[in-house]
């Protein structure tokens, strides 16, 4: 708990909270729109980041866990009509799923790399189940699933307990952007703690951390399920944004989005993710307005000039540069 003893800690809390307060007063309704959807795919990535960058767990299904908790919130918020219960749902959900396959992969000592592949499959399985579910016969309640025109008319997010009180762009926003400071912030204090600790070491070298007495299948288990947690959310914030849900967030292209976004901000980092997912996201959304290039081209070309110069990802590259700066100036060695 150290962490939240570091007023670098409220500091950036702070600045984080007026950024998000005064972006409503300076900007319009489509950019409000747009920054939400960007925080809610921040969360999946920030999912990914904690998972793959702090422990060590190439899980290249994330967005399997992301797709479950928005089928999940689209079924139950229009079965009964009210958020309330279809967000802890949302979470709940994915984590069952994470606590199954993370148990007979970990604790059956499934190699990294197998692991891999196992998480890859995951999020295929589910969107051939989930486009072949297009008859009448795959209704839940008042819901159908759709098949691959997926689920329309989601309802979006109100005030707990009370549908009656829909949430507007902006309250939307307000939630996204806040849910994204209140993970990252949890997610701080979690790495800095006796656990994140354990798991990094894990991640570092895992048989020297069993020798010093860690089972390191609980530890893998644990992060592994915390990230399917917060991708649920993520899950069921994006189907509540977009008044829809359909099978393409089990697709292979949106499964590489989100280790694009790891990679490009910074593996092995929390703010890495969030600032990846950002700047990509709003990148590829600026070039589909101009209509003059291709956005998957032209992400794909940044991508590998990224890798080329900055192969540490973009957060890592700004605080080794302020680091080697400020150690010049105090008259050290960069």
């Amino acid at each position: 708990m150290r962490e939240l003893l570091r007023p670098a800690f409220w500091g950036s809390a702070i600045a984080a909270l007026v950024l998000i307060a005064g972006i409503p007063l300076v900007s319009e309704v489509y950019t409000l729109y747009n920054l939400t959807v960007f925080a809610v795919l921040a969360m999946l990535a920030l999912s990914l980041g904690l998972v793959w960058g702090i422990g060590g767990i190439l899980a290249l299904g994330q967005s399997a866990f992301f797709g479950i908790g928005a089928y999940v919130y689209a079924l139950l918020s229009v079965n009964l009509g009210d958020s309330t219960l279809a967000v802890p749902a949302a979470m709940a959900a994915p984590l069952v799923v994470a606590v199954l396959v993370g148990y007979f992969t970990f604790f059956g000592r499934i190699s990294d790399v197998y692991f891999a592949v196992i998480s890859l499959t995951i999020p295929l399985i589910l969107l051939s189940l989930i486009n072949s579910a297009s008859g009448p016969a795959y209704q839940f309640g008042k819901a159908h699933l759709g098949g691959y025109n997926g689920i329309p008319a989601v309802p979006p997010l109100n005030m707990p307990f009370d549908p009656s009180a829909v949430l507007s762009f902006e309250g939307m926003y307000y939630v996204a952007a806040g849910a994204l400071l209140a993970v990252y912030l949890i997610l701080r204090v979690l790495v800095a703690s006796r656990f994140g600790r354990v798991v990094q070491a894990v991640r570092e070298n895992e048989l020297r951390a069993e020798l010093l007495g860690y089972d390191a299948r609980y530890y893998k288990l644990g992060v592994f399920c915390i990230g399917a947690a917060i991708a649920g959310l993520a899950g069921a914030f994006y189907a509540a944004w977009g008044a829809s849900v359909g099978p393409t967030v089990f697709s292979l292209a949106f499964t590489a989005q989100a280790v694009v976004w790891v990679l490009f901000g910074g593996l092995g980092t929390l703010l890495g993710p969030i600032v990846g997912c950002f700047l990509v996201q709003g990148l590829s959304t600026w070039l589909g307005s101009v209509s003059r290039v291709s956005p998957e081209i032209a992400l794909g070309l940044l991508f590998i000039v990224a890798v080329l110069l900055v192969p540490n990802g973009i957060v890592p590259s700004i605080r080794d540069r302020i680091r080697s700066r400020l150690a010049r100036v105090h008259g050290g060695r960069p």
